[in-house]
């Protein structure tokens, strides 16, 4: 187990180290920061000296050492389009994504999995096909569209629910949340379940194929053979052992949600880190887009690290395999 996870963090800190050096080329090759801060009518004396306080006349090397140096500090200089700390902007923008993408997780496995397991046992019936039919729209439908649809009918039409922003929050020291207001849950509905569709169509299958695959197995059938009921052959044996490739997936999938949550906030203006990624670009302003790159790659690593170890202790033939292999 100790190897495993000895492993797993040598893998992610050169994945790490990958994503700054990308990130670090942003700042070489994206445009010039002297320029960005000063302008055009900017003196060739104040240009080296504000270059100088950048270390931007220092070698390639350098620059880089203290570019890793300053981000495992979580610092990345100051947004060049609102002149503040890019570390503040990410602190203030954070909940708002991670709300939205744990209540699209939520809602995704909520309805996800039931829906597959329905889908899987009664394979063939009109409720079945319908579901299978709705999971093939959620797939092929762009998240986009689907947020303006939910916009026209839910805002437009009916007027029941806002169309963007986030609603009347609460802070809790560093930490803002709309779950504890009913503005901030209305507001909340529309773009977690634009999120959540994709999600919600991709476990669905998923668990309705593997539930598939499951209840064809031999150990199944001898189940039946036992006389157990349907109830516990399908919960206790076969749905168990659905869940261990759905567990990689929608930990993966987190952390899809997470990065890919720029469309589903630039539809709603929804205040998080997606929005201010967008905005960032439309200005380039690299700190804020390096910044993100590397978060978004410490999630996605983090999860990966989390979903690998709850594979290694759910799945017992990885054990086997780790064993058999140290000898």
């Amino acid at each position: 187990m100790l190897a495993f996870i000895l492993r797993r963090l040598v893998q992610a800190i050169v994945v790490m180290l990958t994503v700054a050096f990308i990130a670090f080329m942003l700042f070489q090759y994206v445009g010039d920061p002297v320029t960005n801060l000063l302008g055009q009518d900017a003196t060739p004396e104040q240009r080296e000296r504000l270059r100088a306080d950048l270390g931007l006349d220092q070698p390639f090397v350098v620059q880089f050492a203290r570019f890793v140096g300053n981000a495992v500090q979580g610092e990345f200089g100051l947004s060049l389009r609102q002149g503040r700390k890019v570390s503040a902007l990410i602190v203030e923008r954070f909940p708002a994504t991670i709300e939205l993408a744990f209540a699209a997780a939520v809602l995704a496995l909520a309805v996800g999995v039931p829906l597959g397991v329905y889908a899987a046992l009664r394979r063939g019936s009109f409720g079945a096909q319908v579901a299978m039919a709705a999971s093939l729209l959620g797939v092929s439908l762009p998240t986009f569209l689907i947020g303006i649809l939910l916009i026209l009918v839910f805002a437009v039409e009916l007027k029941v629910l806002p169309s963007f922003g986030r609603g009347e929050v609460v802070a809790i020291g560093a930490w803002t949340t709309g779950l504890l207001t009913p503005a901030g849950w209305k507001h909340l509905i529309l773009p977690a379940v634009t999120l959540a569709i994709f999600q919600l169509a991709l476990i669905m299958r998923l668990v309705r194929a593997e539930m598939l695959e499951v209840l064809r197995t031999d150990y199944i059938k001898f189940a039946r053979a036992r006389g157990l009921p349907d109830r516990a052959v399908h919960f206790g044996h076969a749905l168990k052992n659905t869940l261990v490739p759905v567990i990689t997936i929608t930990g993966l999938q987190l952390g899809s949600l997470i990065a890919f949550a720029i469309i589903t906030e630039t539809v709603f203006q929804w205040p998080g880190m997606g929005l201010l990624f967008i905005q960032a670009v439309q200005f380039a302003d690299i700190p804020v887009m390096a910044a993100y790159l590397c978060l978004i790659a410490l999630i996605f690593v983090v999860i990966n690290l989390v979903v690998d170890l709850l594979y290694f202790a759910v799945d017992p033939r990885l054990r086997i395999e780790t064993t058999a292999a140290a000898h």
